[in-house]
């Protein structure tokens, strides 16, 4: 069962890395993160119950999560802040912020 669940853990991280490394686009790449960050997740609830800890994983994963929507909500302003300053959400026109 461990295994089943790292292999997934596995796919979920390399699927993050892809959307990550092939995409342009701000918003897939807030996507990408959130998608590894879920795998880093599971990996945790795993390893708990692996282990026979699980009220430690479980409280660990609720403080990365809460972490996790911070920096989440915070990308996102700064994608919208972005967005209003370039009017799109390529990379490629974040060269045009320079000041």
């Amino acid at each position: 069962m461990v295994a089943i669940n790292m292999i997934f853990v596995g796919l979920l991280f390399f699927i993050g890395l892809y959307c990550l490394l092939s995409s342009r686009n701000m918003i897939k790449l807030l996507i990408g993160l959130e998608i590894m960050a879920k795998a880093a997740v599971l990996s945790f609830i795993t390893a708990g119950f692996h282990r026979g800890e699980t009220f430690f994983s479980q409280s660990l994963v609720i403080t990365f999560i809460v972490v996790e929507v911070s920096i989440v909500a915070v990308a996102m302003a700064l994608v919208i802040n972005a967005y209003k300053n370039t009017g799109s959400l390529d990379i490629r026109s974040l060269a045009k912020l320079k000041g």
